[in-house]
C-alpha cells in the first residue's frame, strides 16, 4: 500500500492511497478461501465449490466488501501512522468512472482513493502560573433568607371564598375564550383558571379589569398583546376575551411555620429555612463559577493563539448562527432593531466561534495531558437530567443517543470541560472577594451583555399558565 502526501497546507491535508491490485487479489483470494467451508451452491458438496466458480459467482461482491471494508479502516490507521488527528470526519473520495470502478472490482486495477482532512494542531501547553482569578463570594443574611422563604409562603398560601367583589391580592377562579377579530385562537381558551390579581402574570391590562367582578359574573375583557409578544400572529393585536368568574377567594395570612414547612412536605419550619439557604447560596455559586470560568478562558484565550481547523468553526458558527436568527424570529426583530448589520453580526459571531474551538482544543489538551477522564456514572446522571428535561419523551431521548453517532458527546463534553476547569483551579492563584449580591449578579449581567456581543434579546413569553406551587425563585 502507498501512502501519498499530495498537500499539506496549513492545516489542510489531501492523502492519496494506492493498495496495488496485486494485493487486492491477494486479500480477494483470502476471503473466497475463507468462504469456501461456508457457502452453499446446488451441485456442490459442502467446501468442494472450486475456487473459480466460486471466484465467478461471488468475486464482485466480495471484493466490494473489500473494498468498503479498507476505505472504512484505513483512514484511521493512517492517521495513526503519521501521528495526526483530524479535526473532523476525514472526506474519501474515489473513482466515479463505472468502468474503472468495474476493473477494480474484478481485480484488474490498483484501489485508489483521496482522504481530505485537516489536523487538529500541536498544542504545546503553557505554564498555568501566571493565570489569576478573583472569585466573588456572597454571604447569604438572614434577611434574605426570610424574605426568600416569605415569597414560598405566599406560593403555597391558602386561599378561602369570599362573598362579594374581587380586590388586588384575591383569586379569581374562571374561564375564559380568547378571541381576535372574532376568531378564537390558539392558546387563548381556559377552564377553571387561577389568577391571583396583582401577580401580573397575565397581559397587561387583564387583571385589572377583573378587579370587582364577583362570582357568576360574564364579562368581556379587552386587551391588546404587547407588540413584542413571541406569537407573531398575536402581537400588537387586540383581543376580546369572554369571562366567566366561578368563584371569588381571599388570601390567608401567612405563617412560616410547622404547618408550612408540612405542607410543603417537610418536617419542621427550620428545615424549610435550610434548604432556602441552600438554594439561593447555590444559585450564587453557580454565578461566581461562571464568572471565574470566564476569567480563565480570557485568560487562556490570551495565552494560546493558533490556527484553528476551519470545519470545526464552521460549524460552530453554523450552531451559534442558527440560535441567532431562532431568536430573532421569535421576538420580531431584525438585525437593524439589535443597531448592527448582518453582515458585522456574522464577523461577531465567527470570532466567537474561533474562540470557542480554540478554547475546546486547549482545554481539550489540558484534560487529556491530566489522564481527566468522564466515568459512566457522570454519563448516566447526564443522561438522566436529559430525560427530565422532556417528560413524556424519554423513549425517544434515550434512541436518540443510542442510535445516533456522536450524540453521547454532547453529554460528556461539558462535562469534561467542567472537569478540567477543577483542575485549573487546583494549579492557578485565586483570591476571595466578598461582594454584595447586587455587586455579583451586575456584573455577571454585564458579562452576559459583553459575551453575546449584539444577540438578539430573547422575550419572555408573556401569559398564562397557573404558576406552580411551593417553587421557591
Amino acid at each position: 500500500m502507498q501512502v501519498i502526501e499530495t498537500l499539506a497546507e496549513g492545516l489542510k491535508r489531501e492523502i492519496k492511497v494506492v493498495i496495488p491490485a496485486d494485493e487486492m487479489k491477494s486479500r480477494l483470494d483470502e476471503r473466497l478461501a475463507d468462504a469456501k467451508d461456508k457457502v452453499r451452491l446446488n451441485g456442490f458438496r459442502p467446501g468442494k465449490v472450486p475456487a473459480a466458480h466460486l471466484k465467478k459467482v461471488y468475486g464482485k461482491s466480495i471484493m466490494a466488501e473489500l473494498v468498503n471494508d479498507l476505505i472504512r479502516q484505513k483512514p484511521s490507521e493512517i492517521l495513526t501512522g503519521r501521528g495526526e488527528k483530524s479535526a473532523t470526519q476525514p472526506s474519501i473520495a474515489m473513482t466515479e468512472d463505472e468502468a474503472e470502478a468495474d476493473k477494480i472490482l474484478n481485480g484488474d486495477a490498483d484501489l485508489e482513493f483521496t482522504l481530505t482532512y485537516e489536523v487538529i494542531p500541536a498544542i504545546e501547553l503553557k505554564s498555568n502560573d501566571s493565570i489569576k482569578v478573583t472569585r466573588e463570594v456572597v454571604e447569604v443574611s438572614e434577611d434574605e433568607v426570610n424574605e426568600q422563604i416569605l415569597k414560598v409562603a405566599e406560593s403555597a398560601r391558602s386561599y378561602e371564598t369570599k362573598k362579594g367583589k374581587a380586590a388586588e391580592g384575591d383569586r379569581v377562579t374562571m374561564n375564559y375564550l380568547g378571541k381576535v377579530d372574532g376568531v378564537a385562537f390558539d392558546g387563548g381558551a381556559a377552564e377553571d383558571a387561577e389568577l391571583v390579581l396583582g401577580s401580573g402574570r397575565f397581559i397587561p391590562g387583564f387583571e385589572d379589569q377583573l378587579v370587582g367582578v364577583k362570582a357568576g359574573d360574564e364579562k368581556t375583557i379587552t386587551v391588546t398583546f404587547p407588540a413584542d409578544y413571541p406569537a407573531a400572529n398575536l402581537a400588537g393585536k387586540e383581543a376580546a376575551f369572554d369571562i366567566t368568574v366561578k368563584e371569588v377567594a381571599a388570601a390567608a395570612a401567612v405563617e412560616i411555620n410547622d404547618e408550612l414547612a408540612s405542607k410543603l412536605g417537610l418536617e419542621s419550619a427550620e428545615k424549610l429555612k435550610e434548604i432556602v439557604r441552600g438554594q439561593i447560596e447555590s444559585q450564587y455559586s453557580n454565578v461566581t463559577r461562571q464568572k471565574v470560568k470566564r476569567q480563565i478562558l480570557d485568560q487562556l484565550d490570551e495565552m494560546y493563539k493558533f490556527d484553528t481547523p476551519a470545519g470545526l468553526v464552521d460549524a460552530e458558527f453554523d450552531n451559534i448562527w442558527r440560535q441567532i436568527n431562532t431568536d430573532l424570529a421569535q421576538s420580531g426583530k431584525t438585525f437593524a432593531d439589535e443597531d448592527t448589520t448582518e453582515e458585522e453580526a456574522r464577523e461577531e459571531y465567527r470570532k466567537l466561534a474561533e474562540r470557542r474551538v480554540r478554547l475546546g482544543l486547549v482545554l481539550s489538551e489540558i484534560g487529556e495531558k491530566a489522564n481527566v477522564e468522564v466515568t459512566e456514572e457522570e454519563m448516566q446522571r447526564a443522561l438522566f437530567q436529559q430525560l427530565q428535561q422532556f417528560p413524556g419523551q424519554q423513549k425517544e431521548i434515550l434512541d436518540f443517543f443510542r442510535n445516533t453517532p456522536g450524540a453521547s458527546a454532547s453529554l460528556r463534553a461539558p462535562i469534561f470541560e467542567e472537569k478540567v476547569i477543577d483542575k485549573l483551579l487546583g494549579e492557578i492563584s485565586v483570591t476571595d472577594k466578598t461582594v454584595s449580591k447586587e455587586e455579583l449578579l451586575a456584573d455577571d449581567a454585564e458579562e452576559a451583555t459583553e459575551t453575546k456581543k449584539k444577540a438578539p434579546a430573547k422575550k419572555k413569553a408573556a401569559p398564562k399558565k397557573k404558576a406552580a406551587e411551593g417553587d421557591a425563585e
